[in-house]
């Protein structure tokens, strides 16, 4: 329902957001036809690439995990709806992606100002077998700043500053998104919500549904929890209702967490950012 910009690495300026990358590299691991019908379509054709992908009589088989990491890579115009300059105005919606595999966060939540830029100076995610070597089962919390520390050539607080210019003018709804685990930590009863629930969180996002309806925050995190969203089921925005071990492993698993992001973010950026960004993260009850 969109125009597509970018599969990756995306800019935002004075004139909107931009895409500075070109083409796609997606994961095909698992990759199904009716679940992700256009990356099917575009690597199932003549000069896409794949790699590590296992074939079987000239057909790839993306269930075989044999080898970590496969690929698929091909050029945007196969995509059926893109916008070829790859520029845009400015955003309405700004989406925070996260790989949360303890299964503690709630799968979309809204962000206020504060917390934005914490969470972007935070870059919270997870690494988990199938994208890293040498991992074995146990995920890895990881914190790259801004979402890619690699690529910043300036400190990360030089970047929460220009990040907090531009929300203050142009007002878009932040949410932040986990795509990881929900039920229970990742390999221990932990699953990805459903693309469909996914998909349908995004929409509410988008058009601004997510502004209208009662928030709370999450008693650890501090994150804004929607108490309904079109289409997704209420136990599957609040994670505490489907943890599949109980509230006190909840808890603990929480706490885990939190301690992790006071190490990452709080102690190195403690007299770089201001108090305030500092004290809008997540927090030990």
């Amino acid at each position: 329902s969109r125009l597509l910009l970018g599969d990756d690495e995306h800019g935002w300026g004075p004139q909107g957001v931009f895409n500075f990358e070109g083409g796609c590299y997606a994961k095909l691991i698992r990759l199904s036809q009716a679940g992700e019908p256009m990356i099917w379509d575009a690597v199932n054709r003549p000069l896409s690439i794949m790699e590590n992908v296992a074939m079987e009589h000239g057909v790839p088989d993306f269930n075989d995990d044999t080898v970590e990491n496969t690929r698929g890579v091909y050029p945007l115009e196969v995509l059926p709806s893109i916008e070829p300059s790859g520029m845009a105005g400015h955003p309405t919606t700004v989406v925070f992606l996260t790989f949360d595999a303890t299964g503690t966060l709630p799968p979309i939540s809204v962000l206020t100002e504060e917390q934005a830029l914490y969470w972007f100076l935070a870059g919270y995610t997870a690494k988990v077998a199938g994208t890293e070597r040498g991992l074995g089962k146990k995920p890895q919390p990881t914190f790259s700043a801004c979402f890619g520390a690699p690529f910043m050539s300036w400190h990360p607080s030089r970047y929460a500053e220009l990040f907090r210019e531009y929300l203050r003018k142009h007002k878009p709804l932040v949410v932040l998104m986990n795509t990881g685990c929900v039920g229970g930590p990742h390999g221990e009863g932990g699953s990805r919500p459903p693309i469909d629930a996914s998909r349908a969180m995004l929409a509410a996002a988008q058009s601004g549904a997510l502004r209208n309806v009662a928030l709370r925050p999450h008693p650890e995190y501090g994150v804004l929890v929607p108490e309904e969203c079109p289409s997704v089921a209420p136990e599957l925005l609040d994670p505490r209702r489907s943890w599949k071990q109980g509230a006190d492993a909840y808890h603990r698993s929480t706490q885990e967490l939190v301690g992790a992001f006071r190490k990452n973010v709080n102690e190195v950026y403690d007299g770089t950012v201001p108090r305030e960004i500092l004290d809008a993260g997540p927090r030990l009850t």
